[in-house]
């Protein structure tokens, strides 16, 4: 019996279609649904090992067509640049998906603010920025600018002046907003681990489950993520669970995975920002960790499944630690050290994906690693040892572009 089909609208996404491919054995038949014009230029094209529907420089219309003539159980996509393409066609097609008003709160970054602090879940002041001054004037400094559409905190940039805030709008060169800058409280995780976390759930119209609370390593400037960790070091999750459900539930999930990040504050939990679909990395380690792989759990959700998800058993924690470059970025030279972090007690796996040549701007944010580190440690202490050694001993060395060493 032919495995029923599911319609993958491809793009920059935190499961790529090798990953897709996997997770869909014997469960169903992923096609990856490709438009060059509307994929973001860093997007691999999967035509090479994937079934693809090339739907570039057709309208909504053919587009929904050209989809609809595989016959898709479901529809899905793990690229936060095309949830409103992928809930576009699952309501033309009649098929499970994210409502129209859910992905504008999903996307757009200032009218999620509005949403949440209109449900009473998190008032944050934000502004969409057309005036600088105007910006300052209502939000304050300092403060956060970032693309008012976007992820993986590209060009998100904490501003303390009026000419940086100036300068961080200017480089953005899409339209952003500025909101107040949370400030996190480094004892609630403890000392080591990064002031935020983040959540995973599952919803279906039956109802929404917690799958984990994934703990940070510390930002790298500006905002670029530097690793993540299961089980989270939070002694009570409580309250972080409790701030995810009630942002979910006001933004009107009723469908798929959602990712929350939540800063850990003195005053308590609060909102970074919801996106509606898997987080960057999050589905490695959970799987890893012993968790449901979430790949699969997202094509089970397009195809109108309720699939049970089992809250994990931990047994030690598993990490991920980033290689990270400096934020002075410049263009890699080579890296060392990889042999030394290779040996490290608990480490099985190291992957170096720059290659000499790459320049490397910190600006793109989170993606600007070069690598990661993939393991396991007994306890937290000893992730933290771990961590702390691969930073000593992996060694980018970069240069300006006219050949001067950084």
């Amino acid at each position: 019996m032919a495995l029923p089909v599911v319609a993958v609208v491809h793009d920059l996404a935190s499961a790529d279609p090798v990953t897709v491919i996997g997770a869909a054995r014997r469960l169903c038949a992923p096609v990856f649904v490709c438009d060059r014009e509307r994929m973001r230029p860093d997007a691999a094209w999967p035509g090479a090992y994937a079934t693809v529907i090339d739907v570039t420089g057709l309208g909504p219309d053919e587009r929904a067509a050209a989809v609809a003539a595989v016959l898709p159980a479901g529809v899905v996509t793990f690229s936060e640049y095309q949830l409103a393409e992928t809930a576009r066609l699952a309501a033309t097609l009649g098929l499970p998906g994210h409502a129209a008003a859910t992905v504008d709160v999903l996307t757009d970054k200032f009218a999620q603010r509005r949403a949440l602090a209109a449900a009473g879940v998190q008032p944050t002041r934000c502004a969409v920025v057309t005036d600088v001054d105007a910006a300052i004037a209502e939000v304050g400094l300092p403060a956060v600018v970032k693309p008012r559409v976007g992820a993986g905190s590209r060009h998100t940039s904490r501003v303390d002046t009026r000419d940086e805030f100036a300068a961080a709008v200017a480089a953005a060169g899409v339209p952003v907003v500025a909101e107040e800058l949370l400030v996190g409280d480094q004892s609630v995780a403890g000392v080591g681990f990064g002031d935020y976390v983040s959540v995973e759930s599952v919803h279906t119209p039956a109802g929404s489950r917690q799958v984990c609370v994934t703990g940070k390593f510390p930002l790298a400037e500006p905002f670029r993520e530097t690793g993540m960790l299961l089980p989270s070091p939070l002694a009570d999750e409580s309250a972080v669970l409790a701030l995810d459900a009630a942002a979910t539930d006001a933004l009107g999930i009723r469908h798929g995975i959602a990712h929350t990040e939540i800063k850990l504050t003195p005053d308590g939990p609060r909102v970074i920002e919801v996106n509606g679909r898997l987080g960057g990395y999050a589905w490695e380690i959970l799987h890893r960790a012993g968790g449901p792989n979430l790949v699969a759990v997202a094509l089970r959700l397009a195809m109108g499944e309720d699939p049970q998800v089992s809250a994990p058993t931990w047994r030690g924690v598993t990490y991920q630690v980033f290689l990270t470059p400096p934020a002075a970025g410049g263009v890699l030279v080579e890296v060392s050290g990889v042999d030394a972090v290779r040996a490290l007690p608990g480490v099985r796996k190291v992957d170096v994906h720059a290659q000499p040549g790459a320049v490397v701007d910190a600006s793109v944010g989170t993606q600007a690693h070069l690598g990661l580190v993939y393991g396991a440690a007994a306890d937290h202490a000893g992730v933290l040892d771990v961590a702390d050694s691969v930073r000593s001993l992996f060694r980018p060395v970069l240069a300006e572009a006219v050949g001067a060493p950084r």
